[in-house]
């Protein structure tokens, strides 16, 4: 379950309780170490551990998987997302202000990716109740960690996934052609027929951490290439 300090447009208040399935789907209370913007007696559990409204939770130390549901009134709101993007192990759910300097230096810079959800939520009122008006503009959960952005990406939640900060190896295999694409082209760039070994030594780069790379080169030359001669090999 969930409870956030949140500011509604619509509202005077700035303590407002998140919707309990938000947290349910995203591990349950359980699974969150510490919620340190926690407003008021909840009905509802965030985390293992929570600061109330009679704790500064900028002055605490966190620790663990956080739940952070931060007060939305500047500059609160920009103080508790910097501590979150310092402490890079948890979620936070904010309105979906993109354009934002703040969103920018502790969301976009810093976090390992989002789910800007469909729709606007209908947050609680302090005695649990559901509000009859939502909030007025949209919400994103903002994922920090790698552990963090795969349960974000893998729960079911309405919305859409945003991946941002995507370990190196990924990012290389997305970026760097295809051993087809890359072997095709190189044939198609040459003037004439090339041998098996040519092919060896350009493409020994590919080596690394693939012990039968050279099996791989002649599957690969046969599809994209034809055989002209013993050992040889042109465009197909």
């Amino acid at each position: 379950m969930s409870i956030g300090g949140h500011h509604n447009p619509k509202s005077q208040t700035n303590s407002w309780f998140t919707p309990p399935f938000v947290i349910e789907a995203l591990g349950g209370a359980d699974s969150f170490d510490l919620d340190p913007a926690c407003q008021g007696d909840a009905p509802f559990r965030t985390a293992l551990r929570r600061f109330g409204p009679d704790v500064d939770g900028l002055l605490q130390p966190w620790w663990g998987r956080i739940w952070l549901n931060p007060p939305y009134s500047n500059p609160e709101v920009g103080q508790f997302m910097r501590r979150m993007a310092d402490h890079d192990h948890g979620m936070a759910l904010i309105f979906a202000r993109t354009e934002t300097q703040m969103f920018f230096e502790t969301v976009w810079r810093r976090a390992s990716g989002l789910l800007f959800l469909e729709g606007r939520l209908n947050f609680h009122h302090l005695d649990g109740t559901r509000a009859a008006k939502n909030s007025g503009a949209p919400s994103v959960i903002c994922a920090y960690g790698a552990d963090d952005r795969d349960i974000l990406a893998a729960c079911q939640l309405d919305g859409q996934f945003v991946p941002l900060r995507l370990p190196r190896s990924l990012v290389v295999a997305a970026l760097e052609p295809s051993w087809r694409e890359e072997i095709g082209g190189w044939l198609r760039e040459q003037r004439g027929p090339v041998k098996l070994d040519d092919l060896y030594r350009q493409f020994a780069h590919r080596a690394s951490g693939r012990p039968n790379w050279r099996a791989k080169v002649r599957q690969i030359v046969q599809q994209v290439g034809q055989r002209v001669g013993p050992g040889e090999w042109a465009p197909a």
